[in-house]
Order: structure tokens, then C-alpha cells, then sequence
């Protein structure tokens, strides 16, 4: 097993760090005033630049330190985060991700100009805020901002070695910004008996001579903040000791009192009890040891980073497992040994659960690409200029990995055309009696076996009359055909459809909608429409929870077998007399609601005479039923999903096929495609009817 790259690594790291640092700006531009936000873009950055110095990225550590220094105004309170210094901050994110993801890509020029805009909103009029340094700011400025210096008292967490952190660098950082005087604590260090070598015993208290801000002292602290209590208070001007390098004041014996500067004297013998900390302690005093090691430990096994790949491998083994364990339930049926029977159920248990912490494992919740929107919606608004609000319900709601992989691109066609198209401008909205703020609403739900993604807008909703008139120029339908809106509303989905009046780098092309439906019927989903007049659009996506293994239904029509998926079996019933009379008319009369119905025989051409009781499985897509009439149905089958060969590219009646315990192959039915098939032969029906 190789280890990974450590460059992949900080990769991985700084996307993740790219993520919070996105999603914070974009938190700004909403709410200005909140400095966690701030602290939070902040930090990220902070991570960004010194892991980028680390290893070797050192365009990287030097546009994020101009980067980091231009919006360190916006962290002093200085100027206020505006929607415009938000853009600027976005692009020199995006600059940042291209030097690291794909530094050729990349030019110096584009950096330039990047950092350029970006002190020109942090620094309006440079020459008059340099004035104003000079003279205001010195009597103006804050009593703690600018002192002779600083008193500090350091303990830290006592595991604070084993996290990989060492006081004594921290301390040296510490002396780059002034001269300090640093005297270690002992008397917390126990006797060598009960002593641990892994942890810290020592504290320090450090006079530090720097005309610094405490923020500066924070940055030094920043990564180990949560590991340590920080006592902090203003030091009285006193002349400051000639400089020493820290370690010579380390390793040698502390310096006799008489040597030492008068002043230095006194708050150097000072009990720790005397000096004048209490006031700062109340906001620095850290929880109670034993709950910070349990967040810790806890943050420490939460998560364990590993490769999509293994992942993928691993499915495909418990793939394996799950067929040779049909095979073996088979086997076991057809003999009459009881222990091997029992053999095989136990195995069977072993293996549902093993195939459902599996794809427990491969879950991602879909917070993670809906937070990917964020910014799309961010910059169509402003190029659009249309103020949009961009709600998310349901961020918890768990997807297969390669699910969501999936579901990127038709959810970023379906928001770009719901701002597009849907969302009208201010001016309209205005004269509609709407608020001038359009809104898009992103949410995820589980229903049963599935999970429904919805994509609503508050725009004008579907114009139906521009609609037909373009699917009757385009040839689709004839002029006067009667059909209903719904049925009209589904040439959105016609390749090289499109209603908009010009083509724009955003719509016009009539390809958009067309890949939304085509990949969703890839991921054995569906997709629901419906809009009212002045009111918006919903589009909602029905869609398994996985693509790897499913529950399905084994049937046999003729001498073949297929897979209908579970999820979408609503209730399987027996094919009556009366049923088999109607063969002009093929629908069943379920409960008083007429279901049509597809004779799966005719369909796969199969040979010999049907069963005397032939079975009706009722399935549904969206609020559409179908009923499909097979010889026998056998029961039910862990199913996993094969992916059927190009050389079968254009048969849609199938999804995909699987291995069955017997080593035979059944093919997986495609539910969407043959609730499409019924509903033709509908049509086809009421038209003969009609003639």
C-alpha cells in the first residue's frame, strides 16, 4: 500500500480550506457585521498561506499573504466588507485554487490585477488614509493598540507535545515581534517518578517590548488557541533589557536578581497571583481539561480521510460477495442438509449487513454540492443583475458518493434557467406587485427508497403558449393538436429546444434542459414539472439512493427473467378474466381508478403459450401508474447493477443487468422508459378512438 503524495494531501486539505473560505465571504456579503465570519475567512487563509510555504507552493504563500494583508483592514473593523470587495475576494480565491490545482494555467498579470482591485476597495484614497496615519491616528488610537508593551502569562494544555506543537517555537515566533524577557514556571513540574516524558509541565511569563497590537499576539497563538490559557495585559513603559536569543535564556539558570533592571526586578518575583491578569481570564479560561481531550479524541476519530477509489473497490467486492451468496442461498435450497442451510442464511445476514454498512460508508450529504451553488447564484445575480435569495432545506439528506458526483451538472442547468428564464427583473417584478429579491429554493427530502431534490423559483412560471408555438414551428406537433399542459411542458426537454429570443453565453442553445433529463434517466431517476402562472417553477428530481446495488423484483416472462426495482413496485396483483377479455382497450380497473397496462410478453417477444394466472406488478413514476403483466413472479433479489455494454447503447428498454444465483444473467427494467411506452400507447388509443 504507497502512501500518498503529501502535495495531494495539502490539495486535499487547502479544497476543503477553499470551501470554508468561499462559503464565509459569501456569508459576509449577507452579514457584514459578523466578526466570527471574518475570523473564520480569516484563518482560512491563514492555513492556506503557511501550509503553502510548507510544501513549496510559494506563489501561493506570497499572493495569500497580499491577500491576507489587504483584508486584514476588513479584520481590525477598518473598512466594512461591501459587495464589491466581496467579488474582488471571491477572484482571488479562484486565483489561489488555479496556482495550486493547475499552476500553468496561471499568470502573474492576472494575480496583479487581482490584488490591485483588491486594494483599491481596502484602500480607496491611499494618499489621504496615509495623511490621516500621520497625523490622526496617533491620538485617536485605541489605549491598547499601541503599547510599551506586553505582559503575558503562557500554560499550555499539558498533551500539547503530542499534538505536534512545541512552546519553544511558538516562543521564538513570539520574540520576532520585539524584544522579550521569558522566565519559565516550575513549580508545576512533579517529581521524576510521577513525571510523563510526552507531556508539558513548564509555564512561562514573558515580557514582551514590542509596540504591537494584541491581534498580532493572537496570530502567533492562533493554531493552538484551544490548547492553552493566554493571560494578557498592557505593560508599563519601562526601558526594555538588551535582546538574548531565546534558547541561550532557556538553557541557562535564571539570572540572579541583582542583575537584573530595577523595574524587571519587581515583575519578574512578582507572584503569578499579584499580577494584574484577572480581568483578562474570564474570556480566555478554556473548559475543564477532561472535556477538551474527549473533543479531541472525538474530533481525532470523526473522520478518517480515504481515496474514492478504495471505496469503489471495496463495493465492487461486496458486489461479488452479494452474488455468491444468492448462489449459495440456491444451492442450499435445492438439497435437504439442514446445517448447510443454516450455514447459508447465517451468511446471507452477514452479507445484507456487510453490503449496508458498505454503502453506508460511500453516503455523502448532499449539503456538500449544495454549498457548491452558492457562488454560481452569487455571480449570475450580478452579472444578471437580478438580487436573488438562494435558500437550501435538507442538507443532511444522504446520497451515494457517485450520486452526487451525477448530480452536479443538471442542477447547475436548472438553477442557471430558473434565474434566466423563471426569475424576472426587478422592473417586472416590481409592476407584478413582487419584491424586487427573486428566490431560489434548493432542498432534498428521503421518500421512501428515493430522494426527491427540488429546484423552486417565485418568477413568472412557464410561459405554455410560447411553448407550443415553438415546438409547432419546430415541427414537433401539428397546429391544433390537442394536448394538455403538461404534455406541452415536456418539449423542454427535446434536444435543441429552446424558448429564449436570443442565444446568450447563459441559454439560447436548447441543450440545457436536454442534459438534465437524459442524465437523470441514466441515474434511474425521473423528473416532475410543475408551474404556476406568476407564481414560479418546481422541478423535482426522484432518484435512488445508490447506484451500486438496489432491491429488486424477479420476474419471468416466457423463459426469461428480469429485475423490476423495488422502489418503484407499488402492489402486485392477478390478472382477472375480465382483464384478459379487454385486450383492445389494456387497462386495469384498480380500485375504481383505470391503470394501463403493458403485456411484457408482447414487449420481449417471448415464446410459448402464457401462464393460465398471469401476475400485474403496479409500478409508478412521479404520480403515473403502469402496470406490467408477467408469468410469474418469483420474489425478492439483492440486485447488482451492471452496466450494460456500448454495443447496447440504444436498447432504452433496459438499465442494466445482473448476475443471478444460477450464474445466469437477468436484465434490469427501465421503469421511466416503460411508463413512457405505456403512456404512447395511451395517446395512440384515444387518437384511434377519436378518428
Amino acid at each position: 500500500m504507497s502512501a500518498m503524495d503529501p502535495t495531494e494531501i495539502f490539495r486535499q486539505e487547502a479544497s476543503e480550506l477553499f470551501e470554508v473560505l468561499e462559503g464565509a465571504l459569501l456569508d459576509l456579503g449577507q452579514r457584514p457585521d459578523d466578526r466570527e465570519l471574518v475570523d473564520s475567512a480569516f484563518r482560512a487563509l491563514h492555513t492556506i498561506k503557511g501550509s503553502g510555504a510548507m510544501f513549496g507552493f510559494d506563489k501561493v504563500a506570497s499572493f495569500t499573504h497580499e491577500f491576507e494583508t489587504a483584508f486584514d483592514r476588513v479584520r481590525k473593523g477598518e473598512i466594512k466588507p461591501t459587495h464589491e470587495l466581496i467579488s474582488v475576494a471571491l477572484a482571488a480565491k479562484d486565483y489561489i485554487r488555479a496556482l495550486i490545482e493547475d499552476p500553468q494555467s496561471t499568470d502573474d498579470i492576472i494575480g496583479d490585477a487581482i490584488l490591485d482591485d483588491l486594494k483599491r476597495f481596502v484602500f480607496p484614497d491611499q494618499a489621504a488614509a496615509l495623511v490621516a496615519e500621520v497625523v490622526v491616528a496617533p491620538p485617536l488610537a485605541p489605549v491598547e493598540s499601541k503599547q510599551a508593551g506586553w505582559h503575558l502569562y503562557l500554560e499550555f494544555e499539558s498533551h500539547i507535545l503530542r499534538n505536534g506543537s512545541n512552546p519553544l517555537d511558538l516562543l521564538e515566533d513570539l520574540c520576532k515581534l520585539g524584544p522579550c524577557f521569558v522566565v519559565p514556571v516550575t513549580d508545576g513540574i512533579p517529581f521524576l517518578d510521577e513525571m510523563e516524558p510526552e507531556d508539558c509541565y513548564l509555564k512561562w511569563d514573558v515580557k514582551l517590548h514590542a509596540a504591537c497590537d494584541k491581534d498580532a499576539i493572537d496570530d502567533v497563538f492562533m493554531f493552538v488557541s484551544d490548547e492553552m490559557k493566554l493571560t494578557l495585559s498592557p505593560l508599563e513603559h519601562v526601558e526594555a533589557p538588551a535582546p538574548a536569543p531565546l534558547f541561550q535564556l532557556l538553557d541557562e539558570e535564571p539570572a540572579p536578581v541583582a542583575d537584573m533592571p530595577a523595574p524587571l526586578v519587581e515583575a519578574a518575583v512578582a507572584p503569578v497571583a499579584e499580577q494584574p491578569v484577572t480581568k483578562a481570564e474570564p474570556k480566555s479560561e478554556p473548559k475543564p481539561e477532561p472535556k477538551l481531550e474527549a473533543k479531541r479524541d472525538e474530533r481525532g476519530i470523526a473522520t478518517v480521510r480515504v481515496q474514492a477509489e478504495r471505496l469503489d473497490e471495496l463495493m465492487d467486492r461486496v458486489g461479488e460477495l452479494v452474488i455468491a451468496q444468492a448462489r449459495l442461498t440456491q444451492l442450499a435450497s435445492s438439497g435437504s442438509d439442514l446445517s448447510i442451510k443454516m450455514i447459508a442464511e447465517e451468511i446471507e445476514r452477514l452479507a445484507s449487513s456487510l453490503r449496508d454498512t458498505t454503502m453506508g460508508a460511500r453516503m455523502v450529504p448532499i449539503g456538500s454540492l449544495f454549498g457548491r451553488f452558492r457562488r454560481l447564484i452569487h455571480d449570475l445575480s450580478r452579472d444578471l443583475s437580478k438580487p436573488v435569495e438562494f435558500v437550501t432545506t435538507g442538507e443532511d439528506t444522504e446520497l451515494d458518493k457517485t450520486m452526487i458526483e451525477c448530480l452536479a451538472d443538471p442542477l447547475v442547468h436548472l438553477i442557471r434557467n430558473a434565474i434566466d428564464h423563471g426569475i424576472e427583473d426587478t422592473a417586472t417584478r416590481s409592476a407584478n406587485g413582487k419584491t424586487e429579491q427573486g428566490r431560489i429554493e434548493l432542498a432534498a427530502v428521503h421518500s421512501g427508497a428515493q430522494v426527491l431534490v427540488t429546484v423552486k423559483d417565485n418568477g413568472g412560471g412557464l410561459n405554455t403558449a410560447r411553448i407550443r408555438a415553438k415546438a409547432e414551428e419546430q415541427g414537433l406537433i401539428a397546429a391544433g393538436a390537442v394536448l394538455t399542459d403538461h404534455e406541452i411542458h415536456q418539449f423542454l426537454f427535446h434536444p435543441g429546444f429552446s424558448t429564449a429570443q436570443t442565444i446568450s453565453a447563459l441559454s439560447g442553445r436548447g441543450v440545457g434542459m436536454d442534459v438534465v433529463k437524459r442524465t437523470i434517466e441514466n441515474m434511474r431517476g425521473s423528473i416532475d414539472l410543475s408551474t404556476k402562472s406568476g407564481q414560479g417553477t418546481t422541478v423535482t428530481l426522484r432518484l435512488p439512493l445508490t447506484l451500486a446495488i438496489i432491491e429488486g423484483l424477479l420476474i419471468r416472462v416466457g423463459e426469461g427473467r428480469y429485475i423490476i426495482p423495488l422502489s418503484a413496485v407499488e402492489e402486485c396483483i392477478e390478472l382477472t378474466a375480465e382483464d384478459e377479455r379487454s385486450r383492445g382497450r389494456n387497462f386495469l380497473n384498480v380500485r375504481g381508478n383505470l391503470v394501463p397496462f403493458l403485456r411484457l410478453r408482447e414487449i420481449m417477444s417471448a415464446s410459448g403459450a402464457p401462464d393460465r394466472h398471469q401476475k400485474t406488478i403496479i409500478i409508478s413514476t412521479g404520480d403515473t401508474h403502469v402496470g406490467l403483466v408477467a408469468d410469474q413472479i418469483i420474489g425478492n433479489h439483492q440486485t447488482v447493477i451492471k452496466s450494460l455494454s456500448k454495443l447496447h447503447s440504444d436498447v432504452t428498454m433496459f438499465s442494466g443487468a445482473t448476475i443471478l444465483g444460477d450464474g445466469t444473467a437477468a436484465l434490469i427494467l427501465d421503469v421511466a422508459q416503460l411508463v413512457a411506452l405505456a403512456q404512447s400507447k395511451v395517446e395512440k388509443q384515444h387518437i384511434s378512438e377519436a378518428a
